[in-house]
C-alpha cells in the first residue's frame, strides 16, 4: 500500500469518528462534556491526516525548474531535490546556472542570432557533461562553455598528480572520486577584444575510508593588444569578488595566476593574469563554496563590458596575424602545461572533444617571429614578460 493510500484511509477513518461523535453529542448532550472533547480530538485527527495528505501531494509535485539551464542536469532531478543540502547538488546547480548565464550573455552580443550548439553527453564510467559551443560567430570566432559532473575511480596517474600537490592519498591505487566543474574559453573575432578563460570546480576523493574535498578555479584574461583601462577593470572586478570573503585572497591568487599561466620555454605569461587557486578547503565547506560562487558570478561583469566596448573596433590583416600568433602561444600552454587538460586526458572515459574545446578555431606559428619593442605588439610582450600589479597602478 502506498503512503498516499495510507493517508487517505486515515483521513476517512478520522472523519467517520467525527461524524459519530457529532451524532452522539446531539443525543446525549445533557449527560456530560466528554463528547465535546471527543469532537475536538476527532477534528484534530482529521486535520492532521488532511495536512499530511497535503504535504504528501506537495512533495510529490515538487520539481526542479530545468528550463533555466542549457539542458537537463546530469544528475537525476529527483536525486537533486532529495539531496538539496549536499555539496554535490549545490555545486552542480551552481555550474549549470553559470553556464546558462554566460551562454545567453554571449549570444546577446552576436548580431546575426548565432546560438550555442548544446551537446549533453553521458560517461559510461559515471556522470557526464554538457558542452556548449558557438563557432563562426560575427563577434565570437569560437566560444566554449562546458560543465562536467563525473564519478568513478581515479587512476593512479591522476592520484600521483594530486599527491605532488600535497594530497594525502593512497599511492598506487584507484580511488573513488566525484568532480564537478564549469570551464569556458571565449575566443573573439576582433583582435581588440581579449580572450577570457575561467574554470571553477569541486572535488571529492575517498582514500582509506576518508573523504577529502576541495575547490579550485580562476579567471584570466588574454588580450592581443594592451588596454590598461580594460586590465584595471578586469582585475578590480575579480578583487571585489575576492574581498567579499577575505582581503588576502586577491593578492595571493593573483600571484598564483601569474605563476601558473606561464609559458616557461618562452619566458612569458599567456596573458595578463587574473586569479587562480587550487586546494581551497577553508574556513569550511559552505564558506568555500560561497567564495567560488562569487568568483563565478564575477565573470560576466568583468568581461562583457570589454566585449561591448571593442567588438566594433577597426582592425586589419596585421592585427589579425598578430592575434593568430598569440593564439599559437595559447595552444602551447594548454597542451604542454595546463593541469586541467592533463587531468582530463588521464581520466578513464575522457571526452576529448570537450577537453580540447579550449583550443582556438585558428592559430599560427612563425619561425623566429619578432616585433619592435616600441610597437603596440611590443608593449603587450613587455607586460607578458613582466607581470604587473594592475590595482596598484589604477
Amino acid at each position: 500500500m502506498t503512503l498516499k493510500e495510507v493517508c487517505i484511509m486515515a483521513f476517512t477513518k478520522c472523519l467517520r469518528r467525527v461524524l459519530t461523535s457529532i451524532a452522539s453529542y446531539q443525543m446525549a448532550r445533557r449527560t456530560s462534556g466528554r463528547q465535546v472533547r471527543y469532537l475536538i480530538v476527532g477534528f484534530g485527527l482529521a486535520t492532521s491526516a488532511s495536512i499530511s495528505f497535503v504535504h504528501l501531494e506537495a512533495a510529490r509535485k515538487r520539481k526542479l525548474n530545468t528550463s533555466i539551464y542549457m539542458a537537463e542536469p546530469i544528475t537525476d532531478t529527483n536525486t537533486l531535490i532529495d539531496n538539496e543540502d549536499d555539496m554535490r547538488t549545490k555545486m552542480e546547480l551552481m555550474i549549470m546556472r553559470i553556464q546558462a548565464d554566460v551562454c545567453r550573455a554571449l549570444e546577446a552580443e552576436e548580431y546575426a542570432g548565432q546560438k550555442f550548439k548544446v551537446d549533453r553527453w553521458q560517461r559510461a564510467e559515471g556522470g557526464g557533461g554538457i558542452t556548449c559551443v558557438l563557432q563562426d560567430g560575427e563577434v565570437f570566432e569560437k566560444a566554449g562553455v562546458n560543465i562536467s559532473v563525473v564519478t568513478g575511480m581515479l587512476p593512479p596517474g591522476a592520484v600521483q598528480q594530486m599527491r605532488t600537490r600535497g594530497k594525502n592519498l593512497a599511492e598506487g591505487k584507484k580511488l573513488p572520486f566525484f568532480a564537478a566543474g564549469v570551464s569556458a574559453v571565449i575566443h573573439p573575432r576582433n583582435p581588440h577584444v581579449p580572450t577570457i578563460h575561467f574554470n571553477y570546480r569541486y572535488f571529492e576523493v575517498e582514500s582509506d575510508g576518508e573523504k577529502q574535498w576541495w575547490f579550485g578555479g580562476g579567471t584570466d584574461l588574454t588580450p592581443y593588444y594592451l588596454n590598461e583601462k580594460d586590465a584595471v577593470h578586469f582585475h578590480k572586478t575579480l578583487k571585489d569578488a575576492c574581498d567579499e570573503h577575505d582581503s588576502s585572497y586577491y593578492p595571493r591568487f593573483k600571484k598564483w595566476c601569474d605563476d601558473y599561466f606561464r609559458i616557461t620555454h618562452r619566458k612569458e605569461s599567456r596573458g595578463i593574469g587574473g586569479i587562480f587557486f587550487d586546494d581551497v578547503d577553508t574556513p569550511n565547506q559552505e564558506e568555500a563554496f560561497k567564495f567560488v560562487t562569487s568568483c563565478a558570478n564575477s565573470v560576466i561583469p568583468s568581461y562583457l563590458p570589454l566585449v561591448r566596448q571593442h567588438k566594433n573596433d577597426d582592425y586589419g590583416d596585421k592585427e589579425r596575424q598578430w592575434q593568430l600568433l598569440r593564439r599559437g602561444r595559447y595552444v602551447e600552454f594548454n597542451l604542454i602545461y595546463d593541469r586541467g587538460t592533463k587531468f582530463g586526458l588521464y581520466t578513464p572515459g575522457a571526452r576529448y572533444e570537450s577537453i580540447l574545446m579550449s583550443l582556438p578555431l585558428t592559430a599560427r606559428w612563425e619561425y623566429m617571429h619578432t616585433v619592435p619593442s616600441n610597437s603596440k605588439e611590443g608593449k603587450l610582450l613587455e607586460v607578458l614578460q613582466n607581470p604587473k600589479d594592475w590595482i596598484a597602478s589604477a
